[in-house]
């Protein structure tokens, strides 16, 4: 038994075309490296943690998600959303920065792993099939557009004092007349030219070039000196591993935060490992994938690190670097204890402007443009909603995002469900085949039997149309019609609500000599009419798993 799972296991870290494969997702993971590296730092800014921490979220972590979660692309460390919950809300409880803010902020990361192993034991993966596509290419958009807004603030030589997107671009617009223009000049080349490197030479590792020279531009000709700000001084050595200790009192204050970040780490890293899987036409395991996130945070607490969440900007880096499995995350992982160990001096080098332009153009990739264009060609009601969640996330934030992603696509479903399609089945005198016609007033029967299809299941909301389409055959008909034949193909479930209006709609009927069969009766709908007195009601005799029979029963019943 154990070795179907081994074998899949080993599949995530192999690719079909062998040692260039390998190859591949090595130089992925150095170009990987390289972008997110600094960005990390970043990060550990917005968490209130020092510097380092950042490292550690794409050390320990990452290697625990590549191990135990089934994406073969997800980046599993530090991210913005999560960051932004728990900084927003320790800051209220402690001093950032100080020895007691960094233990709630790693007993966070515990109970957000203790939140997600009971999420994977209760399979919580299913809330996944709740994304659309089309909401997924919305969200991807607008995180795109978040993360770009950002980005813009290292490329002019600003800092951004705010967290809420429509007030970075209020900031950004007050701050233009203070911009670096070196800083400018400098990003915008790199920006350009790495558009143009990757559009024309995709396979190279250009951000890993950009990176090491820029390092060696800034180390050699002191940039700083320049009106260029650079990373800064950042501590080295691996983690101490340690479990965070902190008060009972605090572990109860901890657990709204840490819920708030395990359903965006839930919902974030779903979209996300589900967008990339799409381009690759790929399958993924969400159950897997929250245990892997539930193993990344436990390695964050226990190795001084802050929370870590499947990050769309980091993934689709890695996509862009040309990683095509957890192999490169690996090799991610390896150059950070390089780093940590011998590699800190040079990174505090590395001009701000520069990691933004590539972070930027990063961003910039996630807006699928094409697609977008695609779906408002075949589908303009799902474009709305794509742009309407983009906007949401750029807005409101990205767990709002989230969240409304999730309620668009169900409203898409049950507006489907709400109104389904209904037709009339007419026979082709010629070929015999059935054809559908809509239905109208004024239906005529033929031989006194119509054929009725309801093209969804009975519930609550949608079961008034069936009983106001039976109504109108029944009135408006001419000559009358004295049989009514339903085609439930497409119902397999009926709820208690449209149970009592089925039953109150036959008793009419058979009061007005008008009788019922229902044919292409599955099982599970046979089930659900016996359990709700309906097959009484019908008379069983009046229940058919096929057309064709309740048809010839129907034409009999009216010739007589």
């Amino acid at each position: 038994m154990w070795w179907p799972g081994l074998k899949q296991w080993c599949n995530r870290f192999k690719t079909a075309d062998g040692v260039r494969g390998w190859v591949r997702d090595g130089f992925a993971g150095l170009s990987l490296a390289s972008m997110n590296i600094p960005q990390v730092l970043g990060y550990a800014r917005i968490a209130g943690m020092p510097a380092v921490t950042g490292l550690y979220t794409v050390l320990l972590p990452l290697v625990a998600f590549a191990v135990f979660g089934s994406s073969r692309h997800l980046v599993v460390a530090a991210d913005s959303a999560t960051a932004a919950i728990f900084s927003s809300a320790l800051s209220e409880m402690a001093q950032p920065g100080s020895a007691h803010y960094s233990a709630l902020v790693s007993m966070v990361a515990l109970l957000c792993a203790g939140f997600l192993l009971v999420a994977r034991l209760f399979r919580l993966g299913f809330l996944a099939d709740f994304l659309s596509r089309t909401v997924l290419v919305g969200f991807m958009a607008g995180v795109g557009v978040q993360v770009g807004i950002v980005m813009l603030f290292d490329m002019l030589g600003l800092t951004a004092h705010t967290h809420h997107p429509l007030y970075q671009i209020g900031e950004l617009l007050r701050g233009l007349p203070h911009a670096v223009p070196q800083a400018l000049l400098f990003s915008g080349v790199v920006s350009l030219g790495l558009f143009l490197a990757n559009r024309f030479v995709p396979h190279l590792p250009w951000a890993l070039l950009v990176v090491g020279g820029s390092i060696c531009a800034s180390w050699f000709y002191h940039l700083q000196a320049y009106g260029f700000e650079v990373v800064g001084p950042v501590s080295g050595g691996l983690p101490a591993l340690s479990l965070p200790w902190v008060g009972w009192d605090d572990v109860l204050a901890l657990l709204p935060v840490a819920t708030s970040c395990v359903f965006v780490m839930i919902a974030q890293s779903a979209a996300t490992s589900r967008a990339i899987a799409d381009q690759f036409n790929e399958t993924v395991d969400e159950n897997a994938d929250i245990l892997g996130l539930s193993a990344a945070n436990a390695a964050a607490a226990v190795s001084g690190a802050f929370a870590v969440n499947g990050s769309p900007t980091q993934t689709a880096m890695a996509v862009r670097a040309g990683a095509r499995s957890q192999r490169a995350q690996l090799v991610f992982a390896a150059v950070t204890v390089c780093v940590l160990l011998f590699l800190t001096k040079p990174l505090q080098f590395l001009p701000r402007c520069v990691l933004g332009a590539i972070v930027f153009n990063i961003a910039m990739g996630m807006i699928q443009l094409r697609t977008l264009g695609h779906i408002r060609r075949e589908s303009p009601g799902e474009f709305g909603l794509a742009v309407i969640t983009g906007l949401t996330v750029v807005g409101l934030g990205v767990e709002q995002g989230i969240f409304i992603a999730i309620a668009l696509s169900l409203f898409r479903h049950v507006r489907h469900s709400y109104l389904p399609h209904t037709m009339i089945l007419k026979e082709d005198a010629q070929t015999g085949a059935m054809e559908a016609q809509p239905l109208k007033s004024g239906v005529q029967p033929e031989n006194g039997v119509v054929i009725y299809r309801f093209c969804a299941d009975l519930f609550y909301a949608n079961c008034n149309r069936f009983v106001e389409d039976l109504r109108v055959l029944a009135e408006t008909s001419h000559p009358s019609v004295r049989c009514i034949v339903i085609d439930a193909s497409a119902i397999t479930d009926v709820d208690y609500s449209a149970a009592v209006a089925v039953r109150n709609i036959l008793t009419i009927l058979q009061h007005d000599h008008i009788r019922v069969i229902f044919g292409r009766v599955s099982p599970y709908l046979r089930a659900d009419m016996d359990r709700h007195v309906i097959s009484d009601v019908l008379g069983k005799e009046n229940i058919f798993s096929q057309l064709h029979t309740a048809l010839a029963e129907a034409r009999l019943h009216a010739a007589g």
